[in-house]
């Protein structure tokens, strides 16, 4: 079911998801807003602002040539006009439109912020493609060639960016004032490009001693103390609120709010982290993208407590360790994670440029800050984020304690089971909750689950996300059931969506067993009961002797029709003849292959790029989509013991 976020019956729905509190606080929420409209207080006037967190001395002489050569690379790209986001080229960066959205090529709307209808991509265009340039992440990028290089053009841009955005965005007014994520990563952005420009002549006036500035940086502060996230959207939202109002405060904390703003977010932070984290140390909107965001967002929170001296709890260090650990132990031999639940190319911090590997990255700088275990993976790429982050933050001297032994492969709180084989094959399963909170807002359809490998490459892809707004066809396929290699019943999804970001009813799903000990045969089973009077439920065994996969479905219930989906990924070839597949691919130069036993008791059809409705598609980022081969086998769940499927890779 396609649901507008705009429509009367979505408010209705979202409601209803919401506690007494949650309602409470929005509604006090609202008449603030009402009341903001006209009452606009004036920042308080400031004397004497000095910047004191630098760099350490000779940080910057840690940075690894090559990448400090793919970051230069990149800022020329930027000083030059050009950048991609989402997909879309722009060439129009020397002297940008803030309001504009290049891909539809509208513009939003001007007026009061909370009066844009930004849900709306005929009145206010891709709001995701908006949004990403104001973030000015970009500019910490031209702010950090400025530091390696000292290069005053860099510094230069950046100014005018910054003075154009200040001048065009007044407080309150449109798009950019309306989510508080936004500001949150716009805050921490401004922080570094501070940071990093902190060598050049013009620093000081462009912030410190800028009317301007001192305007835009207390009115974001005092709008992310008005307006948390709350709830049922208490996700990685509030986590980058609560990041960024406390690297602001700490940073910039010239106001006579800033020490308050600073407790409370550092009050945030530190309930926000432990709620949105698993106890094994997973994001709890089991979408990995978001695990990703998260630990980078609190590691610059970190960052920024300890380069001014703020103390911070030990919960917080612990959480982010936690989250590190968890991320070594379910990467595949090529450092990429699971691709689960919602992406949509999010970073909390960048300072890098193209071609530097996000998650090698994050696991540099936790074996800098935290230390690795010797289990790890090894990383062998080079970032310029590392050596800043680990020269703000200081080494905790207590040692951890409850860190794993070896690799964890069973993640019960999370429901995710990793089984490896030989000839590096990597696969996960998935039986755990529904997506977080009572919205599951980046949640996908995708109950039991699996996801293959080899040696880093897509088998049995996950499809990826592709976009939020605007195309409601293209959303509902591609967090489907339909569109994940699991087992469809009667035509509808296991979960039922509401809307681009809720879902009314959450499957169930419970793991039966997991036993990753066997060397020879690694097992995993669960269930769910997503579809009302069937149970359905799976069993994957990986035999390592034979290379082999082994998915064995089961429908306990009534006669219903059935799809059966297994997605390629995108470099994937597939002959299929009958319920038999050849799969080929390349990997390095060198041809591979697997075959593909599927279910005789379903009728099989390869589906490819396919638009009415979707399916056979890939997303590798957030905005784009390939071709890619689906295998779907359609049939009944009576007169069989199970469906299974087999997967043998050749040597």
């Amino acid at each position: 079911m396609t649901v507008s976020s705009g429509s009367a019956g979505w408010y209705l729905r979202r409601l209803s998801r919401m506690g007494p509190r949650e309602v409470g606080g929005r509604a006090g929420d609202a008449v603030r807003r009402r009341r903001w409209r006209s009452a606009r207080p004036h920042c308080p006037r400031v004397t004497g602002a000095r910047f004191t967190a630098a760099l350490p001395a000779g940080t910057l002489a840690s940075v690894a040539p090559d990448a400090a050569k793919r970051l230069v690379a990149e800022a020329d790209r930027l000083l030059d006009g050009h950048a991609t986001y989402f997909g879309v080229d722009r060439d129009d960066l020397v002297d940008p439109d803030w309001w504009y959205d290049p891909k539809t090529g509208r513009r939003a709307p001007w007026g009061y912020a909370f009066d844009v209808p930004y849900r709306d991509e005929e009145a206010a265009g891709d709001i995701k493609q908006i949004w990403e340039l104001s973030r000015h992440q970009y500019l910490t990028v031209l702010a950090a060639a400025y530091a390696v290089t000292g290069d005053e053009r860099y510094a230069e841009r950046v100014a005018a960016h910054l003075r154009s955005w200040w001048a065009a965005n007044p407080p309150l007014r449109g798009v950019h004032w309306v989510s508080g994520i936004e500001l949150g990563i716009r805050l921490l952005s401004w922080v570094w490009v501070r940071r990093l420009l902190d060598g050049w002549a013009g620093a000081a006036g462009l912030f410190e001693d800028n009317p301007a500035a001192l305007n835009q940086i207390w009115h974001h502060q005092r709008w992310l103390a008005a307006f948390p996230s709350r709830g049922s959207s208490a996700n990685n939202h509030v986590v980058a609120e609560a990041a960024g109002q406390f690297a602001a405060a700490c940073a910039f904390g010239w106001f006579p709010s800033s020490a308050q703003w600073r407790a409370d977010a550092l009050r945030s932070l530190e309930q926000q982290l432990r709620a949105n984290t698993f106890p094994s140390g997973l994001n709890r909107e089991l979408a990995t993208e978001y695990h990703g965001l998260v630990l980078e967002l609190g590691l610059a929170a970190v960052a920024e407590a300890d380069a001014a001296d703020v103390p911070v709890p030990a919960s917080i260090r612990l959480v982010l360790l936690r989250m590190t650990d968890a991320l070594a132990a379910v990467v595949d031999n090529r450092l990429r994670p699971p691709r689960q639940g919602d992406a949509d190319d999010g970073h909390g911090l960048v300072v890098d440029g193209s071609g530097t590997h996000r998650w090698g990255s994050l696991l540099a700088t936790g074996d800098a800050v935290f230390g690795r275990l010797p289990w790890w993976p090894e990383v062998t790429g080079t970032d310029v984020r590392t050596p800043l982050l680990a020269a703000l933050i200081r080494p905790d001297a207590r040692k951890a304690t409850g860190r794993p032994a070896s690799r964890p492969a069973q993640f019960a709180d999370a429901g995710m089971t990793i089984l490896r084989g030989p000839e590096e094959i990597w696969c996960r399963c998935d039986g755990g909750p529904h997506g977080f909170l009572s919205i599951a807002a980046h949640a996908h359809a995708d109950a039991l689950s699996v996801e293959v490998r080899h040696d880093g490459v897509d088998v049995l892809a996950d499809p990826g996300t592709f976009c939020y707004h605007g195309q409601p066809a293209w959303r509902q396929y591609f967090r489907s059931t339909i569109g994940h290699n699991t087992l469809e019943l009667d035509g509808g999804d296991q979960s039922v969506s509401g809307g681009p970001f809720l879902w009314t009813r959450h499957a169930r799903t419970r793991v039966l067993a997991a036993d990753t000990s066997d060397e020879a045969v690694a097992r995993w089973g669960a269930e769910h009961d997503g579809y009302e009077g069937s149970v359905h439920r799976r069993r994957v065994e990986l035999t390592a002797a034979s290379q082999e996969l082994r998915v064995v479905d089961e429908v306990r219930g009534p006669r219903r029709a059935v799809r059966l989906a297994f997605h390629l990924g995108p470099t994937i070839a597939a002959d299929l003849v009958g319920n038999w597949a050849l799969l080929t691919w390349t990997r390095d130069g060198e041809e591979r292959s697997a075959v593909l036993d599927l279910p005789g008791e379903l009728s099989w059809r390869a589906h490819r790029g396919e638009s009415e409705p979707p399916l056979g598609w890939y997303s590798p980022g957030f905005g784009r989509k390939e071709p890619a081969t689906t295998l779907v086998g359609t049939g009944f769940t009576d007169g069989a013991e199970g469906f299974t499927t087999v997967l043998r890779f050749r040597g």
